[in-house]
Parts: C-alpha cells; sequence; structure tokens
C-alpha cells in the first residue's frame, strides 16, 4: 500500500490532495454565485417573460459593432463609473461579458458594477463561445447565427446535459 501511495502523490493530479467535500461546496458554489454559463444565458433570454437580470457587453464599440448578443446593453468598462446609473437598475442583477475566455475585460467590468452595489455575475466563454454554440448575434450590419462548432456545442441538440 505504500508503493501505491507514492505513486499517487508523485503524480501532479493528486500530488495535493482534493479538498473535503465541505470546501468543494463552498467552492463550487462560489464559484456559480459568481459566473453564468452561456447556454443558461441563452435559455433564460429566450424564455417567455422578463429573464431576471441585465446582458451587459462591456467591449469597446468598435467591438460592439463587429458582434454582440440581442437585447445586451453596451456599456464599455472605461465608462460604467460615469454611466451605469442611466442605463442599469441597481435592483436587477447584471451578467457581463467580453470576447471571451482569453479576455478579462468582463471581469472588470462585473467588479467595476460591484464597486457601485450592483449584483453581478460574468458569462463564461463570452461573445465567442456565444457565437461557437450558434446562438444568433447582431452585428452593424444585422443579424447572423453560425453553424455551432461541436466542440463547444452538442450537435444535434439544445442540452448539453451539464
Amino acid at each position: 500500500m505504500t508503493s501505491r501511495l507514492a505513486a499517487v502523490a508523485a503524480h501532479p493530479v493528486l500530488r495535493v490532495p482534493p479538498a473535503s467535500p465541505e470546501a468543494a461546496v463552498a467552492y463550487f458554489g462560489a464559484s456559480l454565485a459568481f459566473h453564468a454559463d452561456v447556454s443558461d444565458v441563452a435559455a433564460a433570454l429566450a424564455a417567455d417573460g422578463d429573464p431576471g437580470f441585465v446582458l451587459l457587453d462591456s467591449r469597446s464599440t468598435e467591438s460592439w459593432n463587429q458582434g454582440h448578443v440581442p437585447g445586451a446593453v453596451h456599456l464599455p468598462t472605461a465608462l460604467i463609473a460615469e454611466q451605469a446609473h442611466h442605463l442599469l437598475d441597481p435592483a436587477v442583477p447584471v451578467v457581463t461579458y467580453c470576447w471571451g475566455p482569453a479576455c478579462n475585460g468582463a471581469t472588470r467590468a462585473a467588479l467595476a458594477l460591484a464597486e457601485l452595489g450592483y449584483r453581478v455575475k460574468e458569462m463564461l466563454g463570452g461573445f465567442e463561445y456565444w457565437v461557437r454554440e450558434g446562438f444568433a448575434f447582431e452585428t452593424w450590419e444585422g443579424r447572423e447565427r453560425r453553424d455551432a462548432d461541436p466542440l463547444t456545442a452538442p450537435a444535434g441538440s439544445d442540452d448539453c446535459g451539464c
């Protein structure tokens, strides 16, 4: 048994042991309090009625014109402090997005909004994954939609089973 423990300790996955179930519940619960999935945001926006949040695109005007989620509010991060109170109701949660997983613009926007007292979440994957999952988007030329990338969305189904 000692050699098995030594082998486990030598490989990087379990070199640091997993957290206790209690710590995992706290961590993953907190993660879900801060993040929203692209598919979940799309489903909420597509459902009849008020989704219960405002979706905010925190990118530049040039980026917005290149493509954005239909119904999103455009408010670049640099303008949040001076314009958020004109565009957003503090009682309504805000979900921020930026370009994609390699961009932390949505995180910066969420921080700026939280500092002003807004309840916020960040949409994981940003605009990139919105498009890659096959959801409609708008550009300065009109509405577009691309086929879903089978590496990011299930082929032939609206439900990934997550």
